[in-house]
């Protein structure tokens, strides 16, 4: 991945009110490279929706410029910008399907908009809806289907006219869990498969974790961060982005359940962070054996993510300050991340 298929650049976007103007995107500046799974996150209100349309050209910026491809869509009018739109795919938390028209209907309604014949578009229609496993549903209607099909329409609706780019706004906050996984499954298949590149917007880092290449995080409108998923996830640089983590990995006892813990260890609890290389458990054990110090875990998870491990152990540590402080100070010196359970 060396192209940036989108680009903003000092990206602004203010909006008037009666209370005075109000600034939902400042100064951002992002690519989303050709082939990549880009996730945005933020919290309500960080921007996020605000830059699906940006990125589309349905609003457009009070400052910088928005690139898809090699068009500048800020400097283009509305009749070049529907043209530029064409090529990119959209799918929604809520759907937008036509109650009205059949499952072969909505996905064939953008062709029959693009003056594609009767026979070419059925052949498409059929190839679309297989692909999302959804053929033999062809003639039913919306109502007829779960959340999960629905939305499965939706996706085969957004390829119908081959776009180079899809976004997801929020496309899985309506679903369950085990729907969710498998339409996150889906779109990994469409960007694999198909080569389509695809931005994610959601507030749920879960998504972000099951299919992203990179993630952006949002807040207040401004980037927050912008890196490699396993990198936000193992190092987060900033306190959102250490929040959103927390919600998905759950790998560092909350207050509650250190409170639990020390009434049950009288030992001093401290927290690992699991490194991504080799030996990290052999290190702890000879290094805690070394000063004369016993350790239990007590509570943590660990799990994979980009096939590299991710999470962290909390361990009860009993012996002598002295030496569960010396301990510490050779595990910090040999690049293990590790941090004591301070009482609240």
């Amino acid at each position: 991945m060396t192209d940036a298929l989108v680009r903003l650049e000092g990206v602004s976007k203010t909006y008037p009110s009666p209370a005075g103007p109000v600034t939902a995107v400042t100064d951002l500046s992002l690519e989303v490279i050709q082939g990549e799974i880009l996730g945005v996150i933020g919290y309500s209100g960080a921007g996020k929706s605000t830059l699906v349309r940006l990125i589309n050209a349905l609003e457009l910026p009070t400052a910088g410029r928005v690139f898809v491809g090699d068009d500048e869509l800020t400097a283009l009018p509305e009749k070049q910008r529907r043209a530029v739109r064409r090529e990119i795919g959209m799918i929604f938390q809520q759907f937008n399907l036509f109650n009205s028209r059949t499952v072969a209907g909505n996905v064939g309604y953008p062709l029959k908009l693009a003056g594609v014949k009767q026979p070419e578009r059925d052949r498409k229609v059929a190839r679309l809806l297989d692909f999302v496993g959804l053929l033999e549903r062809a003639h039913a209607y919306p109502e007829q289907l779960s959340g999960g099909q629905k939305q499965r329409v939706g996706i085969a609706r957004a390829l119908a006219t081959d776009p180079k780019l899809l976004l997801a706004d929020e496309a899985t906050s309506a679903l369950d869990p085990e729907t969710t996984a498998d339409v996150l499954a889906l779109l990994k298949r469409v960007n694999r498969e198909l080569g389509v590149t695809i931005v994610v917007i959601t507030h749920e880092m879960d998504a972000i974790r099951a299919i992203a290449d990179r993630v952006a995080v949002m807040d207040g409108g401004r980037l927050a961060e912008l890196g490699n998923v396993y990198d936000v996830f193992a190092r987060p640089s900033t306190p959102t982005v250490a929040r959103f983590v927390a919600t998905v990995l759950r790998d560092r006892p909350s207050a509650e359940t250190l409170r639990r813990l020390r009434a049950s260890h009288a030992g001093r609890l401290v927290t690992a962070k699991v490194p991504d290389r080799r030996g990290f458990a052999g290190l702890l054990a000879s290094t805690l054996a070394e000063h004369g110090v016993s350790g239990e875990i007590v509570y943590g998870g660990i799990s994979e993510l980009q096939e590299k491990p991710i999470g962290s152990l909390t361990y009860e540590l009993t012996g002598s300050d002295a030496a569960i402080d010396a301990a510490l100070a050779a595990l910090r010196a040999g690049g293990v991340d590790v941090v004591e359970e301070v009482a609240e």
